[in-house]
C-alpha cells in the first residue's frame, strides 16, 4: 500500500505547515517571554513531531518512485539496472511507512490523552447486577497490571454483598487510553447468580463510561452552580478514616452530575480529583453534542461510550465474551474465550476494535 487517501494526504499537509508555523512562533523572542504559552506551543508540536516525521520520509520514498520512473522511461541502458532496484526498494519502503503514517495520524489524538477516569455502575439486575460490576473492575484491574498502567480507586460504593454500585477509577499511562477508549457502553452478563438457589440463568447489566483527563480544556463552570464541601472517607486507610474530612463532594446543579473523592490522604488532593472527573465528564458531554451528526455512522459501530449502548455480553455457561461491534464490514459479532477476557488477556479484543476504528475512519475520509 503506497497511496494515501487524498483527504489524509491533505490532513497530513496541514499538520506538517502547522508544525513549522509552531517552530516558528517558538523562536520568537516575544513568544519566549510567554511561559505558558510557551509550554503550549511546545506540548502542540510534540505531539505532532512524529507523525510530521513520518510524513517527510514518506514524501523522500515518493520522490524517489518518481525519480526511478523517470530513469527508467529516459531508456538509459546503463541506468536502468539501477532504477529498477531502487524503485523496488524505495517501493516496499512507501508500503511500510504508509502504514506506519496512517497508524500515527489516527492514533495520535489518543495519545495525548494520559490519564482518563473509568466509571463503572451497576445496572439492571440488582445484587447480580453489583457483582458483575464488581468484575468488570477486576478485569480492568488485571489488565492494567499486565500492561504496566497505573490504577487509582478514586471513590467505590459497595453493596451489601460486597459488589460494586458504582466504582470510579483514574488510568495512567502510556497507550492505556488509545486501547480502552471502547469500553465505554452497557455490558451484559448472563450467568447462574450466587443468590439463585435453582440454578437458573439471569441477565443483568452494568454500564461502563471512559473520560479522558485534559488539562488543557477549558470548561467555563460557573460557581453558583457548583454545590461543594469536605466529607468523611470510607474504607480501609487509618485510623483518620472516618474521622477526618479528608474526602471532597462536589455537585454539577444543572447537570446533576455529582461526585465524591475519597482516595486520597488530603482533602486539596481530593478536591483537585473532583473537580477533574466534573470537567472531563461536562468537557466528553459537551464533544458528543458537537460531533453526534457527522460521526453518527462511526458511532453506530464503534459505541459512543453511551451506556445505554449494549456493546457486550459476557455468556459464562458458554464460556463466550461477544462483542457486538465485531464481525465483518457489515458489523456484526464476535466471540472470545470468557476465562482469558476476565483474567484481563485483552489483547485480541483490542485489536480487534482498534482494526474496526482504523477501517472506519479510513473509509470516512
Amino acid at each position: 500500500m503506497e497511496s494515501l487517501p487524498p483527504a489524509l494526504l491533505r490532513r497530513l499537509s496541514e499538520i506538517a505547515d502547522r508544525h513549522v508555523a509552531l517552530q516558528q512562533q517558538l523562536s520568537d523572542p516575544d513568544v519566549l517571554g510567554q511561559t505558558q504559552r510557551v509550554i503550549a506551543l511546545t506540548r502542540e508540536s510534540a505531539s505532532i513531531e512524529p507523525t510530521v516525521d513520518l510524513f517527510k520520509q514518506w514524501q523522500a520514498t515518493q520522490l524517489r518512485i518518481k525519480e526511478a520512473h523517470e530513469m527508467l522511461a529516459s531508456g538509459d541502458t546503463e541506468m536502468a539496472e539501477l532504477a529498477r532496484e531502487d524503485l523496488l526498494h524505495a517501493t516496499a519502503e512507501a508500503a511500510k511507512l504508509t502504514e506506519q503514517l496512517i497508524d500515527s495520524f489516527l492514533t495520535a489524538e489518543a495519545n495525548v490523552v494520559d490519564s482518563f477516569f473509568f466509571e463503572i455502575r451497576a445496572g439492571t439486575g440488582g445484587e447480580e447486577a453489583a457483582l458483575f460490576a464488581r468484575d468488570l473492575f477486576e478485569m480492568y484491574r488485571k489488565l492494567c497490571e499486565r500492561r504496566g498502567w497505573r490504577f487509582e480507586v478514586s471513590d467505590v460504593s459497595t453493596s451489601d454483598r460486597g459488589g460494586f454500585k458504582e466504582c470510579i477509577v483514574n488510568v495512567r499511562g502510556n497507550g492505556a487510553f488509545r486501547n480502552l477508549r471502547f469500553e465505554g457502553g452497557g455490558h451484559r452478563v448472563q450467568r447462574v447468580p450466587e443468590t439463585e438457589g435453582a440454578g437458573r440463568i439471569h441477565t443483568s447489566a452494568a454500564t461502563v463510561a471512559v473520560l479522558p483527563e485534559l488539562p488543557d480544556v477549558k470548561i467555563d463552570i460557573n460557581p453558583k452552580d457548583i454545590e461543594a464541601f469536605g466529607c468523611r472517607g470510607g474504607g480501609p486507610g487509618g485510623q483518620n478514616v472516618n474521622k477526618v474530612e479528608t474526602g471532597w463532594f462536589i455537585r454539577h446543579k444543572p447537570s446533576g452530575l455529582t461526585f465524591k473523592m475519597t482516595e486520597h490522604k488530603s482533602q486539596s488532593q481530593n478536591k483537585e480529583r473532583a473537580w477533574a472527573l466534573l470537567r472531563a465528564t461536562l468537557y466528553e458531554a459537551e464533544q458528543a453534542k458537537q460531533h453526534a451528526a457527522q460521526m453518527g455512522a462511526r458511532k453506530a459501530m464503534m459505541g459512543s461510550g453511551d451506556r445505554s449502548q449494549r456493546i457486550r455480553t459476557y455468556n459464562f455457561p458458554q464460556n463466550r465474551c461477544t462483542d457486538h461491534r465485531l464481525g465483518g464490514d457489515t458489523g456484526g459479532e464476535k466471540n472470545f474465550n470468557l476465562d482469558r477476557i476476565v483474567a484481563g488477556e485483552m489483547d485480541e479484543l483490542i485489536q480487534a476494535l482498534l482494526d474496526l476504528d482504523k477501517r472506519q475512519r479510513l473509509e470516512g475520509m
